[in-house]
């Protein structure tokens, strides 16, 4: 086990993740990673599903629809906000920061997992747009976790993520050789 958690190969990232052992609740975890999968289904996810499918977006600028339809959210996020509604949210036993991550794996600043264990976490990803990311994983160690499940979406996003905090570091040790 020693020598495959040498070999991984992680990135520094500032990420927040929340998370609880699988265990503890598996049928609300597994609901909750379903429901945070269809964030994309809120009204007006749903509407551009819809005018999409029937081509009426085919002369819009894709960029600038999916900014006004951000727009729209975050006026739902505001409005839900100020009707002191909150989303549902399973409460997570632990709360962390991520040090570093790479394509499978990400290790957290704290020694709190108990390794060989199933856990269930949100991250929330610094991407546009902001949201939280559902997560399986299993403890390699006290500190360094492989993730079993994410979903297609997500994956696409924590590895251009990875690829961009890459980029980043290949830029900050060019500036440093000059």
């Amino acid at each position: 086990m020693e020598e495959r958690i040498e070999n991984i190969r992680l990135i520094p990232a500032p990420i927040e993740i929340f998370f609880s052992e699988a265990s503890n609740d598996p049928e609300g975890f597994e609901r909750e990673y379903h429901s945070l999968s269809e964030s994309d289904d809120d009204p007006i996810g749903q509407w551009l599903k819809l005018a999409k499918a029937r081509g009426e977006t085919q002369d819009t600028d894709p960029v600038l629809l999916n900014l006004v339809v951000e727009l729209h959210r975050k006026l739902d996020n505001l409005e839900a906000f100020l009707k002191n509604q909150e989303p549902k949210r399973l409460s997570l036993m632990y709360h962390t920061q991520i040090e570093s991550i790479g394509y499978e794996h990400f290790k957290i600043k704290e020694k709190l997992f108990i390794p060989q264990t199933l856990y269930y976490g949100r991250i929330a990803m610094p991407v546009h747009p902001k949201r939280d990311v559902a997560i399986f994983f299993e403890t390699l160690n006290e500190d360094i976790a492989f993730i079993k499940r994410m979903h297609d979406r997500d994956i696409k996003e924590w590895n251009s993520y990875v690829a961009a905090r890459e980029r980043v570091l290949i830029r900050e040790m060019r500036e440093k050789q000059k």
